[in-house]
């Protein structure tokens, strides 16, 4: 499938915020029939949907497929905004319940999918978002269930990002998230992939304190989970934090940590199901195509039963 030629788009109205207006982007294939299970996916921090070879294999086994570009990110973001940022994981709530509620005009079944970030906000989302109960499974690939720092590195960084935050609203850091993963997936560097720079810049958009504080309150909140659908979670077999790219980038998770992932993840709900997928990269479906194939031959056989 092509990324340009076999997507419509479809731009969500939604509420002003503090910044003013704002919108989402709701992606659906042009491939879809109707009257059969859908997926709709959502994108992690510093990123948006530009993976076309996830629809085809929804496709290939009768789902159709649907995307959100969330508010503030990828074909989302407005002039006047500050990219990629929330002051509470829960703004996002208002684009998933609105697409969700397009899908299923379309489908009996939903099933929700969320990377990275996109996996801690659909978590919370299927506690208490308002359209849940549209949701028959989840789907969590890579969530950030926990920053990869150290106890004190978290205390501090908390610590910092409160003070900081009540002397400005949008105070900031630069340079805070590390270059290599996004080296290791683009094409210009050392990937197969080709995604815009402008929505998922190589050395990433500035982090601000506000949206740190965000993300903690969201894992907070995870600690009282009971989402009442069956969840996968899949993880890569490793876990790495270089300094530098080297040939074990692209065998491991080099943004989070896997443990996290499995102590955390194993309470969201009364059916969690695990599934490690040897040598995979922090997104999954990212990874080699030996790796993806691995993975998507295992998750489909769990969305069979599921």
């Amino acid at each position: 499938m092509d990324l340009e030629r076999d997507f419509n788009t479809e731009i969500l109205e939604l509420k002003n915020d503090y910044e003013g207006k704002v919108v989402a982007t709701l992606i659906s294939s042009k491939y879809n029939t109707g009257n059969r299970k859908s997926v709709l996916y959502i994108h992690g921090f510093i990123d948006y949907f530009f993976h076309p070879h996830l629809a085809e294999q929804f496709h290939d086994n009768k789902f159709d497929f649907y995307a959100l570009d969330l508010r503030k990110y990828g074909r989302s973001i407005l002039p006047h905004q500050h990219e990629n940022f929330c002051a509470s994981l829960e703004e996002y709530y208002e684009e998933i319940s609105q697409a969700l509620q397009v899908i299923c005009k379309n489908s009996p079944a939903i099933y929700l999918m969320g990377h990275s970030t996109g996996g801690l906000i659909v978590s919370n989302y299927m506690n208490d978002g308002d359209n849940r109960h549209l949701v028959i499974g989840l789907i969590l690939n890579s969530p950030f269930l926990d920053f990869n720092q150290s106890k004190i590195e978290k205390i501090v960084s908390l610590i910092i990002s409160k003070i900081v935050s009540k002397i400005s609203f949008f105070s900031n850091i630069k340079g805070a998230l590390s270059p290599v993963y996004a080296q290791s997936l683009h094409v210009n560097h050392f990937g197969d992939w080709n995604f815009n720079l402008k929505w998922k810049p190589i050395e990433g958009f500035t982090t601000y304190f506000k949206w740190i504080l965000a993300v903690r309150e969201a894992q907070m909140k995870l600690r009282n989970s009971n989402i009442q659908v069956p969840v996968l979670l899949m993880h890569s077999s490793g876990s790495l934090k270089p300094k530098k790219y080297y040939e074990d980038v692209n065998r491991n998770d080099v943004v989070l940590n896997i443990e996290d992932m499995k102590r955390i993840g194993k309470n969201l709900g009364g059916n969690v199901y695990f599934l490690e997928i040897k040598n995979a990269v922090h997104d999954i479906f990212l990874s080699s195509k030996e790796v993806r194939k691995d993975a998507f031959e295992r998750m489909f056989s769990w969305l069979k039963d599921n």
